[in-house]
C-alpha cells in the first residue's frame, strides 16, 4: 500500500526536524515514550523536564478521538502520570468494534491556554490536489469539520500562497494571530509536500503569545516514497491499527516482500481461526475474503494476504510455510480449511509457484493431517494444468484431502465447498494442456485468416488508432474515444522481451497485417536490433537508447507501454508526454509515489493523453491490440476468445481480476469487445467513468461490466451518469471489499487504493448506490457471472445483440522455451556441470548451499574441496590446501612467471593480460611439476619398486625425477616451506606412505648432490596423493583420476596467481616504465657458419 499511518511521535519528529516557518514552534522534541519495559529512572534522566513541568499523557496507537474516550490524562505531575497509567498500561480496552491492548504512551508538557487559542488544521490528498482545512475553533468538541471548516484546494504542482491563507482560511481568526498562523500553515504545507505526507491533522493547534504548540497530531505518509525521502525519514516504523497485534510472521513476510520484485502480503486477523487463505493476486485476495465473510466465516477467517507478480519457487515456499506454520499451532474442533485460490494469471507460471507450495505441504504433511486440514485449490493461467496436476498428486501421496479445480470452476466456488455450503464437485476436469491450444497442426506457415468480423472499431477509424472529439478553442485537447484499432502501433519502454513476444503472438492470432510493436526503448544499451517471432518467421525490432530517436523514426506510433521501474517511471512518462503523437500511455509499474502520479495525470490531461495505470497489467481489445502481458498466455487468449471482438466491454481496477472477467464474459456472453484494468493505486491515470463513457459512445458495445473496489468515490460518478441518462446501456457492476465493514480493525487490502477513509467509500455503500441508480448489481461476486448472463440473454432476446457465427480459432507456433518448460520436447544439453548450481534461491556448491558454506566455516580450502573434488573434506585437509596456496603464492620476481607478469605490466597491459602472461610459463620446467611428481612417485611406489631401483631406472632412461632438485636450496640450506608442510602432514594425515617413499628417494639423490632435495612441487604432489588416498572421501580409482586430470597443478596455478597479481599491482603502484633488457646481459654471437 502507499498511504500508511505513522505514530504521533514519528509525525511530530518529522515536523520539528523539517518545518521551515517564522512562527515560534514551542516544545520541540519534548516528548517521552512509555511502554511496559520503561525504566522511570532512566526516562527522567533522559527527559529532566518530566520533573519540573505539568504533563499530558495519552496512548500513541492510532486511536481516534482519544479525548472523547477518556484516554488523555491532562495537567498531571509525574506521579500523577504514573497513577493514571497504572489501570491502563497493558490493559485491554475497546475502541469502536476493536479490542486491543494499550501498550504505547506519549508524555508531553501540558500547555495552559484558553479555548479561543485552539485551532484545527488538516491537509489531505485528493486526485485534483491537496485540500487544506482550517477551523478557528479546535479541540475535542470540534465536531463535523467537513461542514464547518474553511477549505482551500491547492492544485497539483501549485504552492500554498500566504495571501490565499489569509483571505480564504483565516477569515475568522483574530488579527493578532493571522501572521503567525499564515507562516505556520505555509511551512506546514511545504513540509507536507516535501516529506510526501498524504494526510496531516493537528487538533488542537494552540497559538498563544509565546508561539505555536502542536498538541495532538495524526498523519499518514506515502510509503512508496521511501527511496526519495529516506534521508529525511530515517527508518520509519508503521504501527498496526489499534486492535490488531503486530506479529513477527507479518514482519517476516514484509521483509520478503521488500527484497522481492514480486508482491507478498500477510495480515493476521484471528490466529485461532479455522479458515486460512493463500491467494494469488491483490484483487482476487479481496474477492475471496468477501466470499468467506458473505458465507458467514468472518469470525473464523484467520488471515488476509496475497502473493503475486511471479514470485520464485523459493519465495512461494517461504510464504506457504509461514502460513502452514501458523495454522498448525492450535487445533480447532471442526478441523481447518486452507483455500489456495486465485484468478487467471496474466504472466505468472502457475506450475512454478505451485512447486513452492507443494514443497511446503510435504514439509508440513504430518501437522496438516494432525490438525485435520482440508485444502481447496482453484487457479488458472500459464501452465496451470501442470500446477493443478502436481497439487492433486501431493494430495494422493500425503493423504491430505486436496480438492483441485481449474478455470472451468467459478473462481469463488471453492469457498462454498470449503465451508460446506455447496457439495464438493466430483466430476473429472477436462483433460487440457497448454499445448493443446498452441501447436499449429495445419502445416501452413501463413498468417491465418480472420476467424470472425474484424474489430468494430475499424469502421470509423480508418488507419488511425485514435479518434477524438474536436476540442473547444482554448480548452485542453479532448482525449481519444477509441484507444486501439487493428492498426495501432506502440513503443515499449523497457527490455520486456517476453511481453513483446506475447503481443506479437496476439497480433498474429488476430490476423493483423503487421506487428503492433514498432520499436523498443532501453536507455541502458546502445541502439540495436532485437529478434522476435512473427508466426513462424523471425523478425527484427529496433531498440533505441533514446526516446527521441524512437519517436522520430516511428511517427506512426501513438501508444507507449512503459515497463519502467517505479523509480524511473515518472521521468520516462513525463518525457513521453512531450511528444504530441502519443495519445495513450500504459504505466505498468507499481509503487510510484502518489504525488508523482498526480503530476503525470495533470500533464496528461493538459495534453489530452489517456493514461492506463500505474500498477496495472494494461488492457486488451480483442482482434486488435493488447498491452504487454494482458490476457495471459495464448492458451487463455484462445480459451477466452480474445482473438475476436464480442459485445461486452469492461473496466476493472485489478489486472488479475480483469483476466477473470475475460473468462467469465467469454463463458456467459459472445465475448469481450474491450477491457481495461485501470490499476490499483489511489489515483489511477484514468478512472472508471472515462472508460464507461467511451464504451457508452461506442455503438459496437452493447453492455458494460464494471468491477469496482473499496476506496475512493469514482463509482458514484457512474451512478450519476445512469441517473442523468448519460449512460443508457446496461451496466453490470460489483464493488469488491464488502468484507471490510465486518472486520473489527482496519485492514489494508492488496491494492494501494483499497482502503475506505469514510463510510461512502465502502464497497457496501457503493454497491447499494449503484443498485439504486439502476445498475445490475449481484448479491455477491459468486453471482456476477449469472447476472452478466441474464442481462446478455435479455439483449439477445430483444435483438440488440446478434451473436456472430463462431469458427475454430487460428493457431500460432509455440515458443521453444515455453514448450521445453511444459515438458513437451527434450533436447540434449550443450553443457553438463556437477559442481555448482545458481538457479535456485541461493548458490549451491556441490550440493551445499552458500549459507551453509559460511555457517560451517570450511574456509577457502573447504570451498576448493567442494568445487574441485566435489567433497566436503576433513578439516585438516582444508587447512593443508590453504597452506599449499600460501607457500606457493610467490617466490620472488626472478622466476619466469613473475618476470613475464612484470614485463607485461610495465608494457602498460591490463591485469588479466599480465596475469595470463605469467601463467603461460607454468609447465614441467616451472611450477608444473606437481602432477608429474605425483604420477612418477605413485607409479614407482604402486609397482613395488624400491627407492634405489626408482632412482636407477630414471637415470638409465635419461629422465629427470620431477619434484626433485632446487636451484638455491639444498640439504644444508633446507627450504622452510617444505619443512612447514612436512611437520603439518606428519602430525595430521592418517598415513603418509607416498611421502615417506619420496623422502627415501631424497636421501639417495642428496647423497649424490646436496641440492637434489624434494622441492615444494614434489612435496605437495606426493602429500596430496596421500591425502586423496587416505582421507576416506575417495576410492582409489577416484584419487588416481584426480591426479591424471591435472587437479594438483591447479594448486600451484591458484596459489601463484596471487603472487603474480601482487607483482602486477606493485609495478603499477611504483609507476615503472617500459622494460628493456640491458645489452650487457645479452651475449651477442654470430651465426655458427660465419664465426668459423
Amino acid at each position: 500500500m502507499s498511504a500508511k499511518a505513522i505514530s504521533e511521535q514519528t509525525g511530530k519528529d518529522f515536523l520539528y526536524k523539517h518545518i521551515c516557518t517564522t512562527a515560534a514552534v514551542q516544545n520541540r522534541f519534548r516528548y517521552a515514550n512509555v511502554t511496559a519495559e520503561t525504566r522511570w529512572d532512566q526516562l527522567v534522566q533522559d527527559h529532566p523536564w518530566l520533573l519540573t513541568e505539568r504533563l499530558v499523557v495519552k496512548p500513541d496507537q492510532l486511536i481516534k478521538r482519544r479525548g472523547k474516550l477518556g484516554l488523555v490524562g491532562v495537567n498531571l505531575d509525574l506521579q500523577g502520570v504514573k497513577e493514571w497509567l497504572r489501570p491502563r498500561l497493558m490493559r485491554e480496552t475497546t475502541v469502536g468494534k476493536a479490542k486491543g491492548i494499550l501498550k504505547n504512551f506519549l508524555i508531553e508538557p501540558f500547555v495552559a491556554h484558553k479555548q479561543e487559542e485552539e485551532f484545527y488544521v488538516c491537509i489531505y490528498a485528493a486526485r485534483e490536489g491537496d485540500y487544506v482545512l482550517f477551523h478557528h475553533e479546535g479541540g475535542v468538541d470540534v465536531g463535523d469539520v467537513d461542514s464547518k471548516a474553511q477549505k482551500l484546494l491547492v492544485g497539483v504542482d501549485e504552492k500554498l500562497r500566504p495571501d490565499d491563507v489569509k483571505q480564504k482560511l483565516l477569515t475568522h481568526v483574530p488579527a493578532d494571530k493571522k501572521e503567525v498562523l499564515t507562516s505556520f500553515l505555509v511551512g506546514l504545507f511545504n513540509l507536507y509536500e516535501d516529506l510526501y505526507f498524504t494526510y496531516l491533522e493537528i487538533n488542537p493547534l494552540v497559538v498563544t503569545k509565546n508561539g505555536v504548540y502542536v498538541l495532538d497530531m495524526a498523519a499518514k505518509i506515502d510509503a512508496t516514497a521511501d527511496y526519495l525521502c529516506k534521508a529525511k525519514w530515517g527508518d520509519v516504523e508503521f504501527p498496526p491499527p489499534f486492535g490488531r497485534e503486530a506479529y513477527p510472521e507479518e514482519a517476516y513476510i514484509a521483509d520478503l516482500d521488500a527484497k522481492s520484485g514480486a508482491s507478498l502480503k500477510l495480515t493476521l486477523l484471528n490466529p485461532r481461526g479455522r479458515i486460512w487463505t493463500m491467494v494469488a493476486g491483490g484483487g482476487a485476495s479481496v474477492v475471496y475474503s468477501d466470499t468467506i465473510c458473505d458465507l458467514g466465516g468472518v469470525n473464523e477467517l484467520a488471515n488476509y494476504g496475497e502473493y503475486s507478480g511471479a514470485p520464485s519457487e523459493q519465495q512461494t515456499y517461504d510464504y506457504a510455510k509461514t502460513i502452514l506454520s501458523l495454522m498448525t499451532r492450535e487445533k480447532h474442533h471442526d478441523g481447518k480449511v486452507l483455500i489456495i485460490g486465485g484468478s487467471i494469471a496474466n504472466f505468472t507460471n502457475v506450475a512454478a509457484t505451485f512447486k513452492g507450495i507443494v514443497r511446503a505441504i510435504r514439509d508440513y504433511q504430518e501437522p496438516l493431517k494432525e490438525h485435520e486440514v482440508s485444502i481447496f485449490v482453484r487457479r488458472g493461467g500459464p501452465n496451470y494444468q501442470e500446477g493443478l496436476r502436481v497439487m492433486g498428486e501431493v494430495g494422493k501421496t500425503t493423504g491430505i484431502p486436496i480438492h483441485v479445480f481449474g478455470t472451468e470452476t467459478h473462481m469463488t466456488a471453492i469457498v462454498g465447498m470449503a465451508l460446506g455450503h455447496r457439495p464438493i464437485a466430483t466430476q473429472p476436469r477436462v483433460a487440457a494442456h497448454t499445448a493443446n491450444f498452441l501447436l499449429n497442426t495445419s502445416g501452413s506457415s501463413l498468417t491465418p485468416n480472420s476467424s470472425r468480423t474484424a474489430s468494430f472499431s475499424e469502421v470509423n477509424c480508418g488507419k488511425g488508432s485514435s479518434t477524438s472529439c474536436q476540442a473547444k478553442q482554448g480548452a485542453p485537447p479532448a482525449k481519444a474515444t477509441t484507444l486501439f484499432s487493428k492498426h495501432t502501433k506502440a513503443i515499449v519502454w523497457g527490455m520486456q522481451t517476453r511481453a513483446v513476444q506475447g503481443m506479437l503472438d496476439f497480433d498474429y492470432v488476430c490476423s493483423r497485417a503487421e506487428p503492433s510493436v514498432a520499436a523498443m526503448v532501453y536507455p541502458f544499451t546502445g541502439d540495436h536490433k532485437q529478434k522476435f517471432y512473427w508466426g513462424h518467421k523471425e523478425i527484427l525490432l529496433p531498440v533505441y537508447k533514446n526516446m527521441s530517436d524512437a519517436m522520430k523514426k516511428h511517427p506512426e506510433v501513438d501508444v507507449l507501454i512503459s515497463f519502467a521501474s517505479l523509480r524511473s517511471a515518472f521521468d520516462s512518462t513525463m518525457e513521453t508526454l512531450q511528444y504530441p503523437q502519443i495519445h495513450t500511455i500504459a504505466i505498468i509499474a507499481e509503487g510510484i509515489p502518489e504525488a508523482l502520479t498526480r503530476k503525470i495525470i495533470k500533464k496528461a490531461d493538459e495534453k489530452g493523453v489517456t493514461i492506463i495505470g500505474p500498477a496495472t497489467v494494461g488492457g486488451i481489445k480483442p482482434g486488435c491490440f493488447k498491452i504487454g502481458n494482458t490476457g495471459g498466455m495464448l492458451d487463455n487468449i484462445l480459451a477466452s476468445k480474445l482473438y475476436r471482438p464480442g459485445s461486452v466491454a469492461y473496466v476493472s481496477r485489478s489486472g488479475g481480476m480483469s483476466n477473470e472477467l475475460n473468462n467469465i464474459i467469454s463463458r456467459t456472453t459472445d465475448g469481450v469487445y474491450e477491457g481495461v484494468a485501470i490499476g490499483g493505486d489511489r489515483y489511477p491515470g484514468s478512472v472508471f467513468m472515462d472508460h464507461v463513457l467511451r464504451y457508452q459512445d461506442s455503438p459496437e458495445v452493447k453492455m458494460i461490466v464494471v468491477l469496482g473496489e473499496i476506496g475512493g468515490t469514482e463509482e458514484y460518478k457512474i451512478c450519476q451518469g445512469i441517473k442523468e441518462g448519460r449512460i443508457n446501456k446496461p451496466v453490470v457492476c460489483w464493488c469488491i471489499g464488502t468484507c471490510a465493514t465486518m472486520f473489527s480493525s482496519e485492514v489494508q487490502f492488496g491494492h494501494a487504493g483499497a482502503c475506505a477513509n469514510q463510510a461512502s467509500e465502502t464497497a457496501v455503500a457503493k454497491n447499494k448506490a449503484l443498485k439504486e441508480a439502476g445498475a445490475f448489481v449481484p448479491n455477491s461476486f459468486d453471482e456476477l457471472g449469472e447476472i452478466i448472463k441474464s442481462v446478455y440473454d435479455d439483449l439477445v432476446c430483444r435483438g440488440v445483440i446478434v451473436p456472430a457465427k463462431e469458427v475454430p480459432p487460428p493457431t500460432v507456433p509455440m515458443d521453444y522455451s515455453w514448450a521445453r518448460e511444459l515438458g513437451l520436447i527434450r533436447k540434449p544439453a550443450s553443457f553438463m556441470t556437477s559442481i555448482c548450481d545458481e538457479r535456485g534461491q541461493e548458490l549451491i556448491y556441490a550440493g551445499m548451499p552458500i549459507t551453509e558454506v559460511f555457517k560451517s566455516e570450511i574456509g577457502l580450502g573447504g570451498t576448493l574441496g567442494l568445487l574441485w573434488f566435489q567433497r566436503r573434506l576433513p578439516r585438516y585437509a582444508c587447512q593443508f590446501i590453504e597452506m599449499c596456496l600460501m607457500v606457493t603464492a610467490d617466490h620472488g620476481p626472478a622466476v619466469s612467471g613473475a618476470h613475464n607478469t612484470i614485463v607485461c605490466a610495465r608494457a602498460g597491459k591490463d591485469l588479466i593480460s599480465s596475469l595470463t602472461s605469467g601463467l603461460l610459463t607454468i609447465g614441467d620446467r616451472f611450477g608444473g611439476a606437481l602432477d608429474a611428481a605425483a604420477k612418477q612417485f605413485s607409479k614407482a611406489f604402486d609397482s613395488g619398486m624400491l627407492p634405489m631401483e626408482f632412482v636407477n631406472k630414471m637415470k638409465k632412461e635419461g629422465k629427470l625425477i620431477m619434484g626433485i632438485g632446487h636451484r638455491v636450496k639444498s640439504i644444508n640450506n633446507p627450504d622452510m616451506r617444505v619443512q612447514i608442510l612436512k611437520d603439518f602432514v606428519k602430525q595430521h594425515f592418517p598415513a603418509t606412505q607416498l611421502l615417506d617413499y619420496a623422502l627415501d628417494v631424497e636421501k639417495i639423490t642428496t647423497s649424490k648432490k646436496p641440492n637434489l632435495i624434494l622441492n615444494v612441487d614434489g612435496f605437495i604432489g606426493v602429500a596430496f596423493v596421500d591425502l586423496l588416498r587416505t582421507c576416506g572421501g575417495f576410492t582409489r580409482d577416484e584419487a588416481d583420476e584426480f591426479v591424471e586430470i591435472g587437479a594438483l597443478n591447479g594448486i600451484f596455478v591458484l596459489g601463484r596467481s596471487m603472487g603474480f597479481i601482487g607483482h602486477y599491482l606493485d609495478q603499477k603502484r611504483l609507476k615503472q616504465g617500459l622494460y628493456r633488457h640491458p645489452w650487457d646481459d645479452i651475449s651477442y654471437v654470430l651465426p655458427e657458419h660465419m664465426s668459423m
